[in-house]
């Protein structure tokens, strides 16, 4: 399969559904579309996952996330590659090997207890660790933290793969895809959106499914409601091959807290993984610059002087690159997923920032329902787009 193997430019055309988007949420929307009979069409502004999705570790975690509308999402979406999804798993290298969030504090230990409270009352598996056993599940560990909490429910995969295969399967259901079709407006007929006009053309549709990720809010724009999506930018330092080192993905306390803030300065907190191929990928950092792709040195001495705190025989290891992207943040921290009753025809799955690759799935399938007018599977209201007219 070559990603690049997308249909070209033909011209008008006509769909019931148009996913603007080719990332790992647009793909997923896309797929399941297809998968329930509708005839899909997705634009895509540049080449196939090129955006946030093709600069991001693929993590699928109810580790980070309170309890809440997110959680719900991310449970259901979870639960999809056991059952929909099931038999494509080793496509996009699934991966279910768990995560540990630690704490170096009294402080920061009792936080993460309260959390792992709310989660198991939630229904995510949390089972807490005294410091004498995080070595049992990461034996490079720092002997200095005072807690944790492991979740063998966390998952992997490749982030790149899955939206490419998506795609891919969702055009072996009849899905047409156009690369360089960029969204410079909408059909209207009154309110009613009932297409896109692309600079390569116009596709015309009863749903529009805006799946851009941080360029969503300027999608929005288009049609006249307003959205505040924005770039929140991200550094990932990637090492050289280890032998199997860190087992888990492993994160400090700090890193839940970062997720849910609103400051637009600086954060950073300890994010670390194994892959396959033996790198070790180490973030994390948070800060919204626009879409600012300058490489900050001092960021990334920043994430890498937290994570030999946290594994002290990473001192010694070479970073091979690092690469740097931009997460759809919305302002409350929830996505946005369903119907615009501000401009009727139009959809919305965005704004699910860092957590994209893990939602994709139970996005896709909600807005397919949604679309058919069947019942969800999870109530969307959290995540109703018209919550920011006010």
């Amino acid at each position: 399969m070559t990603p690049a193997a997308v249909t070209p430019a033909a011209g008008d055309t006509t769909a019931d559904v148009v996913v603007i988007g080719a990332g790992a949420v647009g793909s997923a929307c896309a797929y399941f579309a297809a998968r329930h009979g509708l005839r899909v069409h997705v634009v895509e502004r540049g080449q196939i996952v090129s955006g946030t999705s093709s600069a991001c570790e693929g993590n699928m975690l109810n580790s980070d996330k309170d309890a809440g509308p997110e959680l719900e999402l991310a449970k259901y979406s979870h639960a999809l590659y056991g059952t929909d999804l099931a038999e494509h798993n080793a496509l996009w290298e699934y991966e279910r090997k768990g995560g540990i969030a630690v704490a170096a504090t009294e402080a920061g230990a009792a936080g993460l207890a309260e959390l792992t409270t709310r989660q198991r009352a939630s229904g995510v598996e949390a089972i807490d660790l005294p410091a004498d056993r995080l070595r049992d599940f990461e034996p490079h560990i720092s002997p200095d933290l005072c807690s944790g909490a492991y979740y063998p429910e966390d998952a992997q995969v490749q982030p790149m793969l899955l939206a490419a295969h998506l795609l891919r399967l969702a055009r072996g259901l009849g899905a047409v895809v156009q690369t360089g079709a960029e969204v410079i407006g909408f059909l209207r007929d009154g309110d009613r959106v009932t297409g896109v006009r692309t600079r390569i053309g116009e596709v015309s549709a009863d749903a529009v499914i805006n799946a851009a990720g941080t360029w969503s809010g300027s999608i929005a724009k288009l049609a006249g409601v307003k959205l505040p999506i924005l770039p929140r930018r991200g550094f990932v330092l990637v090492t050289e091959p280890l032998p199997l080192t860190i087992r888990h993905k492993v994160y400090d306390a700090d890193y839940v807290a970062n997720v849910l803030s609103s400051d637009g300065g600086l954060q950073t907190s300890t994010v670390v993984e194994g892959t396959d191929s033996g790198t070790v990928l180490i973030g994390s950092s948070r800060e919204r610059v626009g879409f600012d792709r300058t490489v900050s040195l001092p960021v990334m001495a920043e994430i890498a002087a937290k994570a030999v705190a946290l594994f002290p025989m990473l001192a010694s290891v070479k970073v091979m690159r690092s690469y740097l992207g931009f997460r759809p943040y919305s302002a409350d921290h929830q996505p946005v997923i369903g119907p615009d009753p501000r401009a009727p025809g139009l959809w919305h799955a965005s704004g699910h920032e860092g957590a994209g690759i893990g939602l994709s799935a139970g996005t896709g399938k909600l807005l397919a329902q949604s679309i058919l007018g069947q019942p969800t599977d999870l109530d969307l209201t959290p995540f109703r787009p018209e919550r920011f007219s006010v």
